[in-house]
């Protein structure tokens, strides 16, 4: 039990732990696009030889320009939690201190790493802070304007502010790399994997201050990201109508869902349409009782009350959670 409290997305050990359950498995312990993008062209891959220097500046540009980033200095990493695991290297300034509740890695990223509370922020005045934003697993977001004062302030005492916005696709209007100039203390992470719902290719990009950047870069060395990777980000990212589409039909099953929720008397809380999390004196329970149905949830150790629940994929999908929710 103790792994499908660490990560979502641990089918193997939900089998392991509950092999009664009915078979397939809805899997709902993720934040991540249960409908892919798919290339309408399949990409021509060449796997005889090592990915080219230009091929990742090709998918580098062609993710700058989605996020609003053109201005400033991106590196593609070989997802982001990667990039978090190389912070502790990039002689960022001390004190460390991550936003709480946050997502696990984030307390591992950077040595000797302080708990600051997400509605504490405004206290931090100077070292490395990283926190979320959509912030993860509550989905609370932190408006870009009140993250660029942030960052400021930190950068007057010499102190670097990095954001982790995993989830920021879904919802563009909360990044705060449209605001950011060259000039600002800020480094920001963002992945692939979750809006496209491709987890699998494992691409992931850092953003902001160009030395931060450039030594990010020099840590991953040489052909970081595959020719899987390259090929399908840079399509990806190139394919507006899509993503356009995706991040409307995003918000109309995340309220479909929200009122699943609320008809059992859960009331979904955050703003990423990726998921939902709902605090219940019985969310254990919940958790158990949809887990027998073969429905995966994500519960935390740290806080029992809690469950975090991820978009079902279309309305059948619905309707079986709420089904299983109708016979706890």
């Amino acid at each position: 039990m103790r792994a499908l409290m660490f990560h979502g997305g641990c089918l193997e050990e939900a089998t392991h732990c509950f092999p009664d359950a009915p078979q397939p498995w809805l899997d709902l312990s993720t934040g991540i696009n249960p409908v892919a993008w798919s290339p309408t062209i399949a990409p021509d891959i060449d796997l005889d030889r090592l990915p080219s220097e230009r091929s990742r500046a090709a998918l580098e540009a062609a993710a700058a320009a989605a996020f609003g980033a053109q201005h400033l200095a991106i590196t593609a990493l070989p997802g982001t939690e990667l990039g978090l695991r190389l912070l502790d290297g990039l002689g960022l300034p001390s004190p460390h201190r991550h936003g709480a509740p946050g997502y696990r890695t984030h307390a591992d990223a950077l040595a000797c790493s302080d708990m600051v509370p997400i509605d504490a922020l405004g206290a931090v005045g100077d070292g490395t802070l990283l926190l979320a934003n959509p912030n993860n697993p509550d989905g609370r977001v932190v408006a870009p304007e009140q993250m660029l004062d942030l960052a400021r302030r930190l950068a007057r005492a010499g102190g670097v502010l990095v954001i982790d916005e995993a989830f920021a696709d879904a919802t563009p209007e909360v990044s705060v790399l449209p605001h950011l100039t060259p000039n600002d203390r800020v480094l920001v992470l963002r992945s692939f994997g979750k809006f496209f719902g491709l987890a699998g290719v494992r691409l992931g990009f850092a953003c902001g201050a160009a030395d931060l950047v450039a030594a990010l870069r020099d840590r991953l060395g040489s052909w970081p990201v595959s020719a899987h990777a390259i090929a399908f980000g840079t399509a990806a990212y190139g394919d507006p109508d899509w993503i356009a589409d995706a991040r409307k039909q995003l918000a109309e099953r995340c309220a479909a869902l929200d009122a699943v929720l609320r008809r059992h008397h859960l009331e979904p809380q955050g703003a990423s349409p990726l998921f939902r999390l709902i605090e219940d004196a019985g969310a254990q329970a919940i958790f158990t009782d949809l887990a027998r149905q073969g429905i995966l949830t994500r519960p935390f150790d740290y806080a029992p009350e809690w469950l975090r629940i991820g978009l079902p994929a279309d309305a059948a999908a619905l309707a079986r959670l709420d089904r299983a929710l109708s016979h706890r």
